[in-house]
């Protein structure tokens, strides 16, 4: 079993969760092998050494690749053969990905490859997981992968540096591949029979990232409750439709913890004895759906969390090995349509998260709607408050709209159409990471437009959830008296959030947020 022993991630292709992925590329976990995957490391290598010797056709290993896979390999040429396929591939463009995502790149592939169905040498392992201890970070262009045969442009990007070619980061300087190996006490390796197929094919670069955005979208899924509790208060919401029995009578599992957590943030409320009853005949539905919405939300991450952890221990190249036969099986297990389908539906649900949001934000600066001064702001006319919060969030919406229709539904034939239906996955999580991004801006307006608000409604406090929230905004971000440009209002709360201060302030008044 993988595990954690002194700060380290013991990988052996079955056991990785999103939480390490994040710690090692966010946070420096160091990463080891475990004994179990190197004895099947050993007895895969074993066998494509077999196959071999005994001048077995496998694909990949004795012939070319994609629609050349008829065409034989001499043995004097299976060593030119891989290196051929790295530098071949490496023609990913666009801006690099992050030093987090490669980060969970490597470490996706190492695991895939821990799991003894690639044939690769234990030292090739050894060798991609040095390069997360020492901080070497292959320069990996963004743009290039269909997700089938896997992130094969990407990932030849990566590969490379393990050659000593190519571009890494290391001590934040970049460099050549070769002079960030030396400078971090590394050899480049030859790559043996299988070994460049094995880098190259596989959906680690679509996986790595989609990782970090579904555990970054679990977190802002808390922002998001904290800040819609914090609107619901300032606009004078009835808890009604937050009762268990109303949520008893649809019991989708992320509608009734929503609806739990409202309950348990709004507990000391002084704001909603303060209008007993319903001031209106009911509550526009960005208030009283709040579990319906997002509970639906909470569905679509946790099943998209379930898919990449599967992706994150699986084998995902071509052809896999069976040790104990001394076997070669073809197959398609670099085809990423599962997880770009699931990363679809994560950013349709971050987009929906992001849109509700901005509803509360439209109410909160509309005095008609409100009950609040218009916009915001104690001098209306001489001052325009929070006005142009309601645009930028209207913006981002907008953008993560377009951004919606899913990669997924999309397939361009390559390879003269032997890989004829691809799922463009790198895509799928790579529009997920933008419309992440742009949720998160959102979220961090309503806080802002909340706090304001909940200044309004004193001395009446609010619950003790969204209490704890307004305390610690306004310990960093003071209340808006007269115009002032907002923008470091904004970075200020991101700041927050990404720490995860204002949720942890939160939860220690009320306890977990689920």
């Amino acid at each position: 079993m993988a595990g954690r022993g002194e700060d380290l991630l013991r990988i052996d292709g079955n056991s990785l969760r999103i939480e390490n992925v994040a710690a090692v590329a966010r946070h420096g976990e160091k990463v080891s092998l475990s004994r179990d995957s190197r004895t099947k490391v050993r007895a895969s290598r074993e066998a494509v050494e077999a196959i071999v010797k005994h001048e077995k056709m496998a694909y990949g290993i004795k012939t070319g690749f994609g629609e050349l896979a008829n065409v034989a390999i001499p043995g004097t040429d299976l060593l030119k053969l891989q290196l051929n396929l790295i530098r071949s591939h490496a023609i990913g463009l666009g801006d690099p990905l992050s030093e987090d995502e490669v980060r969970a790149a490597l470490l996706v592939r190492a695991n895939a490859l821990s799991k003894g169905y690639s044939g690769v040498r234990e030292e090739l392992l050894e060798m991609i997981v040095e390069l997360l201890n020492r901080g070497v970070h292959p320069v990996i262009p963004s743009r290039g992968s269909l997700g089938a045969s896997g992130d094969l442009a990407p990932l030849a990007h990566m590969a490379l540096v393990l050659v000593g070619e190519g571009e890494a980061h290391f001590g934040g300087k970049r460099m050549t591949g070769r002079e960030a190996l030396e400078a971090a006490g590394l050899r480049p390796l030859v790559l043996q029979s299988k070994e460049g197929l094995a880098l190259v094919n596989g959906t680690s670069v679509m996986a790595g990232v989609g990782s970090l955005v579904v555990h970054d979208a679990i977190c802002l899924l808390r922002d998001a409750q904290v800040a819609a509790s914090m609107s619901f208060e300032a606009l004078k919401g009835s808890p009604e439709p937050f009762d268990p029995r109303i949520a008893s009578l649809k019991p989708h599992p992320g509608l009734v913890r929503v609806a739990t957590n409202m309950r348990r943030l709004l507990v000391g409320s002084e704001i909603i004895p303060s209008h007993p009853g319903s001031h209106r005949v009911q509550d526009p539905y960005s208030l009283r759906c709040i579990p319906q919405v997002l509970g639906a939300c909470a569905g679509a991450i946790e099943s998209a969390r379930r898919v990449i952890e599967i992706e994150i221990n699986s084998a995902t190249d071509n052809p896999l090995i069976m040790a104990e036969e001394k076997e070669s099986l073809s197959g398609g297990n670099f085809h990423g349509q599962e997880a770009a389908m699931a990363l679809d539906q994560l950013t349709l649900a971050m987009t929906i998260m992001s849109g509700i949001s901005e509803r509360r934000i439209a109410r909160l600066v509309d005095a008609h709607l409100s009950g609040l001064p218009p916009f915001l702001t104690e001098e209306s006319g001489l001052n325009s408050g929070m006005m142009l919060s309601q645009y930028v969030a209207a913006a981002l919406v907008s953008e993560n709209k377009t951004l919606s229709f899913p990669a997924s539904a999309d397939s361009i034939p390559t390879s003269a159409n032997q890989e004829d239906y691809v799922p463009m996955g790198q895509w799928a999580a790579l529009k997920s990471r933008h419309v992440l991004e742009n949720a998160r801006m959102v979220i961090a307006i309503e806080y802002l437009c909340s706090a304001q608000g909940l200044d309004f409604r004193e001395p009446a406090l609010p619950g003790k959830g969204p209490r704890a929230a307004h305390t610690i905004i306004r310990t960093v971000v003071p209340h808006l008296e007269s115009d002032r440009a907002q923008h470091g209002d904004v970075e200020v709360v991101l700041g927050l959030m990404r720490e995860g201060s204002i949720v942890a302030a939160a939860e220690k008044s009320i306890g977990k947020i689920g």
